[in-house]
């Protein structure tokens, strides 16, 4: 292979898993392609998850650790939802997006400009386009998510679950927390046949709630429940963005730090996964990358998820559980077109009318402030 200093045809900086597929699937379809990472060979820790059906074609099955046909809900009594929730095996993950055909270049990026990549000590890597893929770090003015998480065998665990298969969302108050307190809601995942992950999450808040408030809560619920929990349980600290910055930038971004993360559930892997394919088109023919990845009917599904993010910011602590209550009372489609049709405003903009129209009042009028333009001081 060439020497970093060599004129490659994509450089992806950060190998997150955001820039590891774009690496994987840009080198496959044949470029030349340098990625750049302080930690390279480091394994992700992060609990990743998605809904099945999200995930694109090319991608093996194989790389979840769990899958759940039916997760449940609990907002103001237990649902199911009838959609597929895997659980990602990192290890398996990162196995299939192999960088085998890739330059890979230890450092960190100090300067990054259209064509090239300064490392800290003084290496430049150059390409003909060059994406920026190290995620998004926490800004007070940015929302963001926070959860605090124990991982505890099957058995264990199953108090917790009182029959579920999973609990993508369980609102229910044995955590501690205060009728006006900020809500949290514990998030309870198998992460293979053998062991769980329950954690207490902060959906969205600017700040989210703590690590002590989230710990204090997820201890007190699980208490209530009886689960027992061994000392030496490995424990998973969360805190991320759940908005991309709004600063300018002299390279294109891919992932988190593209906005590829939904602000009202945090997700971005599988976004990621699905639309590298269209950077790596854009780097074959040319083209903007921007573009390709915001086309006018995705940018104007960004614009609507930011008013649902507006309004669960805005929401009395109350009302956060029946605001998802008849989300979740929706019919299929219409939560699958808000979740994840990333590209289609139809759809996305008829299920938030869908729910306005269902919500009580005091919520009916959060949604509506919301979507008001902001006002100028």
């Amino acid at each position: 292979m060439s020497h970093p200093g060599s004129f490659a045809d994509l450089a992806v900086v950060g190998l997150g898993p955001a820039g590891r597929t774009l690496a994987h699937r840009a080198a496959a379809a044949g470029l030349d392609v340098v990625a750049v990472d302080p930690h390279p060979r480091r394994r992700w820790s992060p609990t990743y998850a998605a809904w099945v059906d999200e995930l694109p074609d090319w991608l093996d099955p194989s790389v979840f650790g769990s899958r759940v046909e039916r997760p449940s809900v609990w907002t103001l009594h237990e649902r199911r939802l009838e959609r597929a929730y895997g659980v990602f095996d990192n290890e398996a993950l990162q196995s299939t997006l192999d960088l085998d055909a890739v330059r890979v270049v230890p450092g960190r990026a100090d300067r990054l400009s259209a064509h090239s990549i300064v490392l800290a000590d003084g290496t430049e890597v150059r390409a003909r386009v060059v994406v920026d893929a190290r995620g998004v770090r926490a800004h007070p003015a940015l929302a963001e998510q926070t959860a605090y998480g124990l991982v505890v065998s099957a058995a264990a665990a199953a108090p917790a679950l009182g029959g579920a298969q999973a609990w993508f969302m369980d609102w229910r108050r044995d955590n501690g927390a205060g009728r006006d307190d900020p809500p949290s809601f514990l998030y309870a995942v198998p992460l293979d046949d053998e062991r769980y992950l329950l954690e207490e999450t902060c959906l969205v808040g600017r700040p989210g709630l703590s690590q002590a408030v989230l710990k204090y809560r997820l201890h007190q619920r699980l208490r209530a429940r009886r689960v027992p929990v061994p000392a030496d349980a490995d424990r998973e600290r969360v805190r991320f963005p759940v908005q991309a910055p709004n600063s300018a930038s002299a390279t294109p971004r891919f992932g988190a730090a593209a906005g590829l993360i939904h602000p009202g559930t945090g997700y971005s892997v599988a976004a990621s996964l699905s639309a590298a394919d269209s950077v790596v088109r854009s780097t074959v023919d040319g083209t903007d990358v921007e573009s390709s990845l915001w086309p006018v009917r995705a940018r104007a599904v960004r614009g609507l998820r930011d008013v649902g993010l507006r309004a669960l910011l805005r929401l009395e602590p109350r009302y956060l559980p029946v605001f998802f209550d008849t989300f979740f009372a929706l019919p299929d489609q219409d939560q699958r077109n808000y979740l994840s049709a990333r590209a289609d405003p139809v759809a996305v903009s008829s299920t938030m009318w869908a729910l306005f129209r269902r919500v009580p009042a005091p919520v009916r009028r959060t949604m509506a402030a919301a979507a008001l333009p902001a006002r100028r001081r």
